[in-house]
């Protein structure tokens, strides 16, 4: 980390929590970040149906409210979708594209995650884009050649780093507890910061913030943040736990 990019430590609940669960998590974190200055900006991303209960609660905290994902176009047939500004009208300031998840579940490509990516920043969301290779990629030596290509095809047109954030998450290591090396993470970290100055310019990338994502706990967030390139965690598993989740963000 460096002083030149706050830190940001954000929550991605996936499928997980109904009301109740929701207002429980959401209690307690903002009891525990409650007058405490983490020395990071926070971010939860709950399921879609229950961001308005969430974020009802964490309103008056320090706490920011996002989603998982949205759609490329503000309205139409599109069942069951929700549009980048059906999501800011519910009160988030972010949306994540791009997760491996969602590039496996739904078969979503760069150039859908691009469009996205576009539409929630004409919406005046921030975007956290997600890029990672699958285990046989880094078995086969093309771990930097596939996350530079998802980082450039993915990117908008314009690239303003104020509104962006990258989340590098290898694919092997979400949920696994399994995790790259230091010196892996900082060699894809390095890599895609220098490919930002390349797509974009040197101001753009120094200020951009690049986290890392897949198995990231209080055990581990300590080196791992303490990596140059590396500017928060987009954490899974350990967000649905208040006390592990405002452990990862004191590491900060």
């Amino acid at each position: 980390m460096t002083q030149l990019r706050r830190p940001l430590i954000a929550g991605n609940w996936k499928m997980n929590g109904l009301v109740a669960d929701g207002t429980a998590l959401a209690n307690s974190l903002t009891a525990l970040t409650e007058k405490n200055d983490l020395g990071c900006e926070i971010l939860v991303c709950p399921p879609a149906m229950i961001i308005h209960t969430v974020g009802s609660i964490i309103k008056t905290s320090i706490i920011e409210i996002g989603a998982q994902d949205c759609h490329s176009a503000i309205s139409g047939a599109h069942t069951g979708d929700l549009s980048a500004e059906m999501i800011k009208d519910a009160g988030c300031s972010y949306v994540i594209l791009g997760h491996s998840e969602r590039r496996t579940d739904h078969g979503e490509s760069d150039k859908d995650v691009k469009a996205k990516t576009e539409a929630a920043l004409n919406a005046g969301l921030k975007v956290i884009i997600c890029i990672g290779e699958t285990e046989s990629e880094r078995d086969q030596g093309k771990a930097l050649e596939v996350v530079c290509s998802q980082l450039t095809n993915s990117m908008p047109d314009v690239i303003n780093a104020d509104q962006l954030v990258v989340a590098y998450e290898p694919v092997w290591a979400i949920g696994t507890g399994r995790i790259p090396s230091l010196g892996d993470v900082e060699e894809v970290h390095l890599a895609l910061r220098e490919k930002l100055q390349h797509i974009s310019n040197e101001d753009t990338a120094l200020r951009m913030r690049i986290l890392y994502g897949g198995s990231m706990k209080p055990g581990n967030a300590k080196e791992l943040l303490a990596l140059k390139n590396v500017d928060g965690g987009l954490i899974g598993g350990a967000s649905l736990n208040a006390n592990d989740f405002v452990a990862i963000a004191n590491c900060c």
